[in-house]
């Protein structure tokens, strides 16, 4: 998609952020570092962001994993980039981290938005890192926040969920 989801509602109080990215691809990676700190801030001005960076994409769900154990974050955002290549290597190294972020997210009750990217050249890095119309590191802290919020809403004892029903 060439579109990035709109902004959730701005968050109130004190949240925390955790970013894991790979070192591998670095320009790209930086990229969706900054769009993504940068929306956080936006978005939960008082926020704590803490990054943690690590050598290659494959890397990324063990220290998404530590964090989760922790259950210290309101959201974990996971950012890298896979360039395609030759081999199928690229595409099951995305699978395999596809796979044990959402395993993680899922087993933890933690947030973790895959923002991984599989790309096959330069142009699409540099298109979804690096410029503005559709970053994907933008679009992962807009998530970040809407589910924090959402998960929060869940957790709060007075909010109540609206109950849609069938007929039959």
């Amino acid at each position: 998609s060439n579109a990035i989801s709109p902004r959730p509602r701005l968050v109130g109080g004190k949240r925390r952020f955790v970013i894991v990215a790979s070192q591998f691809n670095a320009p790209y990676v930086q990229g969706l570092v900054d769009h993504a700190s940068e929306e956080l801030r936006a978005l939960a001005p008082s926020c704590e962001i803490k990054l943690f960076q690590v050598p290659g994409a494959f890397e990324i769900p063990i220290i998404v994993r530590e964090v989760a154990i922790r259950k210290n974050a309101a959201a974990i955002l996971a950012l890298g980039v896979i360039m395609k290549g030759a081999t199928d290597h690229g595409e099951h190294l995305a699978q395999s981290v596809t796979n044990a972020l959402q395993q993680i997210a899922v087993e933890h009750g933690v947030p973790v938005l895959n923002a991984v990217l599989s790309v096959n050249n330069e142009l699409e890095a540099r298109e979804r890192c690096l410029e503005n119309q559709m970053n994907r590191g933008t679009e992962a802290a807009r998530a970040a926040v809407g589910i924090a919020n959402v998960m929060l809403d869940m957790r709060d004892s007075t909010t109540s969920a609206t109950v849609f029903t069938t007929r039959g």
